[in-house]
Formats: C-alpha cells, structure tokens, sequence
C-alpha cells in the first residue's frame, strides 16, 4: 500500500501554487495525497510570513495533524520557516523544517519519513536565494483556472515587510519555460491562467525580457483563453501593459494593484515607490484607457504613527478613487522589519475599527461597479459546482457572475448580458451558444 501525504497551505496563491508542486513530486514518488483531515503518514505545512499569529497557528496545524496520526512525520516549510527554523523546530512534533530553496528539494534532503527524535532544520541563508523554482497550480473547486509562478523574492525594502528575507531577491522563470508550461495548462483544459509571483511585475531579473514582452507573447498563442496578472505594484503597471490589455480580448480588463496607504506621511513610513498623487493618476488613467475595467486595491490599516486623521486621508483618498474592491489588512508586528521600531503603535481595537470601515467601504464600491454593469454584454469563464441550481463564474472584469445551471456552460468564455445585482453577485442571461466560443 502506497504511503499518505497531506498538505497544509497558509497564505497568498503563490503558496498554493508551490504546495501544489511539492504535491507532484510526492505523487511522483508512489505517494497518495490525502486531504488533510484524514490519516497520512506525512504532513507537510507551507507557511507564510504575513498570517498573523503565525507560531499559534502553526502549532495548532502541527497539533490536528498528530491527533490523525501520532507517528506521522510533520515537516513545516515556506515563509516562516525561512524566518524562524529554530522556533519551528521547537514545536513538539515537528520532524523537520525546510527553507524557501529546500522545500522544493525534501526528498534529497530525507532519506525517509520515519518519525524523528530531533528536528531536522534544513534553512540556506536568503542572499543565497539565487534559483527560480518553478510551480503551478490549480484551483480544485472551479477547474477552470489555473495559476502559474513566473517571478519570485522581491527587492523592494518595504518597512512592514519581511517577504524578501523570506524569498530572497527578485528572480524570474525562462521566457520560453513559461510559454511551455503556458500551453502545457492550455492542453490540460484550463481557460484562464493567473501569472503569479511575489513581485510579478518585476519580471525580468536574470532575463532579457520584461512582463510586457511575456504578455505579448502568450497573448499571440490560438486558443480560448484569458491571461490575468495577479497583482502588480503601482510603479511597474506600464502604459505597455495598459495598452495590450485594452486591446487585446486574452488580457482580463482587471488589475490588483496594491496601495497600503492614502496618506502621503505613512507611504513615506512604508518606503513604498510612488507617491498618492501618482497612484491616483494611474487608477485614473487605466479607467480611462480599458472599459469596465476592474480595479482591486490592497490597504494596511493600523501602521504605526498612523494617526485618525491619516487614516481618514486613506479612506477620502479611496473613497474618490475609480476602483471596484478593496482587500484590507490588519497590520500586525514582524520581527526584523523597521516598522517594528516605529514609534506610534495603535491599539489592536482601534486597527479593527478602521479595518472595519474600510470594508464597509470596499462592499460599496463593489455594490457600485456591478450595478454599472447592468446591462452591458461580458465574457464569464463558468465553474461546475451547483449552487442550488445556479453557476457561477468571473467575468474578465472580476466580477462575479451567476446564471441558472447549464452543464454546457461549465469552462466555456460564454458571452452574457448582466440583468442585475443580487446579494453582492451579478445576475445574467446567455446571449450566444454555450458550445461557441466567446473571445
């Protein structure tokens, strides 16, 4: 009988997307993947760094797997695993821990997964983070979208941040590796691909290409398709980039472009690479360049010294801001990042309040931008999973699409007619043949 693994992944896509690579290397091995719940003869937990109350909810993770199988051999590997091996190593029950580079290598690393007496911690320092690792991954309940790492580490010196001790520097995958693994996805069926990494828009390092020359490639690629960025900093959004994706039908008219904050005071705390002017005028022009263009934005509320008054600079400066949603974090203390030593700590409740606000306002933005929808013709890549007899699916904008169930409808770019907004959804009719394509 052939041995049992089982997967946990904290955090971002990009994390999925590797917990999915590491998968395959185990099936490779003659292993069954189980779902976590079950009984496995070893677990792995990719972490991450940015998850708040990461050692507690490690701990627990480690816990759940030894209630399922007290001899099962427990490694945790990823973001925080780079950040703090001996702490890991420290939980009891933990067989092994493996960096950012080592988790990609386990089973040269391990010569078996017999319960261990001492933790193994196998961790290379982050300036010695020089190999791109390639991963993909799919997302199990919808089979319709797949998502593929093209960029990885990050140069940027956020002061909140520890993702580049994490990942290392910003690295990228070979121009021509990506365009076969591009169409490698295509030929399993998937109809829209996610191009992900840490800093996707800083492709290029250790090439002679930047993303727009990758864009431009895939998009030229036959086929019934759509290619979406999965975020993109705010100084590396081209007018190149704008321009295809106004263009060209492949190129989803979305971005997610991180913010942080609308204070001018508390940008300059961050290090971030723009100042609020140029954001604004960015969101501005990419509305003005793409129809029904879908914008997200990432906000931290709570940054140390961020005082009431900057947080309402934050909220008046989204709150005139052309975009469709926001996702908003918390902030919360990282060893080893400057923000740690920032005078100006805000209290946990007062964090909660903003971020509260803040949501609020994000549901009535998104309330807005689909009811400016009402009426207009979209492209919605459905999924199979029956929702009491309605279908969903993401119209190349983002916005989220039910229509009543049609099995023809499943994976297919279906051209439909929004009718109207129910309970942060779009409502929709079919305007053209589910078995023809849409664009």
């Amino acid at each position: 009988m052939a041995s049992k693994v089982a997967f946990y992944t904290l955090g971002c896509k990009l994390n999925f997307s590797e917990t999915s690579t590491i998968g395959r290397q185990f099936l490779l091995k003659g292993f069954d993947v189980v779902d976590y719940s079950e009984k496995a003869d070893v677990y792995i937990i990719n972490t991450c760094t940015v998850t708040e109350n990461t050692e507690r909810e490690c701990r627990q993770i480690v816990r759940r797997a030894l209630r399922n199988n007290p001899a099962a051999f427990v490694a945790v590997v990823g973001c925080y695993a780079q950040l703090r091996p001996e702490e890991i190593a420290s939980i009891k029950g933990v067989d092994a821990v493996f960096g950012s580079n080592e988790k990609f290598k386990i089973h040269s690393l391990i010569e078996d997964f017999n319960k261990k007496e001492v933790s193994c911690v196998y961790v290379s320092p982050a300036e010695e983070m020089n190999d791109f690792y390639f991963s993909s991954s799919t997302e199990a309940d919808t089979r319709t979208r797949a998502f593929l790492k093209i960029q990885d580490g990050c140069d940027y010196k956020c002061t909140f941040c520890t993702i580049p001790f994490a990942r290392g520097k910003s690295r990228s995958m070979d121009p021509a590796d990506i365009t076969g693994s591009f169409n490698r996805l295509l030929d399993e069926g998937y109809k829209e691909i996610i191009l992900t990494g840490v800093n996707v828009g800083d492709y290029g390092k250790n090439c002679d290409k930047g993303l727009i020359d990758v864009l431009t490639e895939l998009e030229k690629i036959n086929g019934e398709f759509r290619i979406r960025i999965s975020s993109i900093e705010p100084n590396l959004l081209t007018d190149g980039i704008m321009e295809l994706t106004a263009s060209s039908d492949k190129m989803a008219k979305h971005f997610h472009i991180p913010l942080q904050s609308g204070s001018p005071k508390i940008l300059k705390l961050m290090q971030r690479r723009y100042k609020t002017e140029d954001f604004r005028s960015l969101i501005f022009k990419a509305s003005e360049k793409i129809a029904k263009l879908g914008i997200g934005i990432d906000v931290i509320v709570g940054f140390p010294g961020e005082t009431g008054e900057d947080f309402m600079d934050t909220y008046n400066f989204i709150k005139e801001l052309p975009v469709s949603y926001l996702h908003v974090f918390t902030y919360s203390e990282r060893p080893g990042t400057k923000a740690v030593l920032m005078d100006g700590r805000i209290e946990i409740a007062e964090r909660k309040k903003r971020n509260n606000m803040l949501r609020i306002l994000s549901d009535k933005k998104k309330n807005l931008f689909y009811r400016e929808m009402i009426g207009t013709e979209m492209d919605v890549l459905f999924e199979e999973e029956n929702h009491n007899g309605f279908m969903r699916g993401f119209a190349s904008n983002y916005v989220r699409v039910q229509h009543p169930y049609n099995i023809g409808m499943v994976n297919k770019l279906c051209k439909i007619k929004i009718e109207g907004v129910d309970d942060n959804i779009c409502t929709a009719y079919l305007t053209n043949n589910p078995s023809t394509s849409a664009g």
